[in-house]
């Protein structure tokens, strides 16, 4: 979800999204609640964070509760590193209409936090 906001966000940046352990396919939930709000990210696939670790970049934004701890270090030249921790939603039990509702919160979440990461640090005095 992360990616597929902060691309609707500014869709010059480039932008990659990896997890250390991640899933076979993206999550059909966060397909949906995206696609609520107008951002289609049905054709993207999750990557190892293993095939970035030697680029360099100007921000790595680390989103889920425990990937500050268990993130390797990028090898390559990162200029600024932030952590914004968020809980997964796929790990949530319940019935399918409470499951979403979870998803939708974090949505929200990460679409105000990347837009405040936008203006302060991305592109700061541009939004």
């Amino acid at each position: 979800m992360a990616e597929g906001i902060l691309r609707s966000i500014d869709s010059e940046l480039e932008v990659f999204s990896a997890g250390t352990f991640p899933a076979p396919q993206v999550q059909p939930r966060a397909i949906q609640v995206l696609k609520e709000i107008g951002i289609d990210i049905s054709s993207h696939k999750p990557k190892s964070v293993d095939q970035f670790i030697s680029r360099s970049f100007d921000v790595v934004v680390t989103v889920c509760d425990d990937a500050k701890e268990s993130c390797p270090s990028f090898q390559g030249k990162v200029r600024t590193r932030i952590h914004i921790g968020f809980e997964d939603p796929s790990f949530v039990t319940g019935s399918d209409e409470y499951v979403l509702s979870q998803f939708r919160r974090v949505r929200d979440q990460i679409r105000e936090r990347f837009q405040e990461l936008y203006r302060q640090v991305i592109n700061p005095g541009l939004i």
